[in-house]
């Protein structure tokens, strides 16, 4: 049995990525950001938890980096700093986390003589499509510095790869939803105000197109990049070939939930003009060759399983859907 040190287990996809594995029958060492609150996030309420080695800490601290990843077969990296916005307000933060993290992982992998690495980036890398679908060979645009951020990680990765021969290869999601996210991404901010009964639904920019994946799907891509020797050194984009734009998926969601609301811009939560990534749309042919993978999961159905987890009052109650989270 491969034993899994499985970072930033606490958040949104991390979460999912650990629960699954488990089922799977992997021991999974589920490494959860340190507090004071003693919180494991949403492993907190996890039936699976107790299958877990949940330790605490922080990636940005090399020696415990180190440490964690003593008598690990296999990393997945996924503890980085996400939000878009508050990367405006917080730079620094997010290449301390994101790109020193990062640094530390390898390096601890390094040392530690892990088999491999799977580094989780980000399709904001690749900013607004000049070409679609999105191949791995796009270029790279800084639209964000938290785009700059996970841009800079990457490349940290890669570097080990051609230094060191560390083996590690980078898996790119493209955008991901369902359970557990946060309500600074779009599709809980839509369910949650309409849940909490509003009218009137306050929203940024809705031409943007997406490609849309739903959690367990991406989860399970990840999965599928375990034991590959053929996609050591190189990036795999995770996603679904599909778009939709955000108004679109905004219809979809209010005609699932049978809602009548009106839509209002909201001036904080657009973009700066050159920031804002107009169009993702993946080209996932490296996956499914490499992999074996195909995407199951439909974006209505994704999206009524969203719906279905984010109404139940017990989820619902732990978003402040009238606050805006940056």
């Amino acid at each position: 049995m491969k034993k899994i040190l499985v970072t930033g287990a606490d958040g949104f996809i991390g979460s999912h990525l650990a629960e699954l594995l488990t089922q799977n029958g992997f021991q999974v060492k589920a490494l959860c950001q340190y507090n004071s609150f003693n919180s494991w996030g949403w492993l907190d309420t996890s039936p699976l938890a107790k299958e877990m080695e949940i330790v605490s800490g922080d990636v940005r601290d090399p020696f415990f980096c180190k440490t964690i990843s003593k008598d690990i077969d296999v990393i997945f990296h996924l503890a980085a700093l996400i939000a878009i916005p508050f990367s405006y307000h917080a730079p620094q933060s997010y290449v301390e986390t994101n790109v020193t993290g990062t640094l530390n992982i390898c390096q601890a992998a390094l040392e530690n003589d892990i088999s491999q690495v799977i580094h989780t980036s980000t399709s904001e890398v690749y900013g607004t499509a000049q070409y679609v679908p999105i191949d791995e060979n796009h270029p790279l645009q800084a639209q964000s510095p938290y785009s700059a951020s996970k841009i800079a990680a990457d490349a940290m990765a890669v570097s080990y790869f051609n230094a060191f021969q560390l083996p590690i290869t980078i898996a790119r999601p493209f955008n991901t939803y369902g359970p557990r996210q946060s309500a600074r991404a779009v599709i809980p901010s839509i369910i949650t105000q309409i849940a909490n009964g509003a009218e009137v639904l306050k929203l940024g920019d809705l031409a943007p197109t997406r490609d849309f994946n739903y959690v367990e799907d991406t989860c399970n891509a990840f999965i599928s990049l375990l034991n590959k020797t053929n996609i050591l050194g190189e990036t795999i984009n995770l996603g679904s070939n599909s778009e939709i734009s955000i108004s679109d998926t905004v219809k979809k969601i209010i005609t699932l939930m049978n809602k009548n609301v009106t839509i209002e811009q909201d001036e904080q939560r657009l973009r700066p003009k050159n920031s804002e990534v107009f169009r993702l749309l993946c080209d996932n042919t490296k996956l499914k060759e490499k992999t074996g993978f195909e995407h199951s999961v439909t974006i209505d159905a994704g999206l009524q399983k969203t719906i279905e987890w984010f109404t139940n009052p017990d989820n619902l109650r732990q978003y402040k859907a009238n606050i805006y989270n940056i």
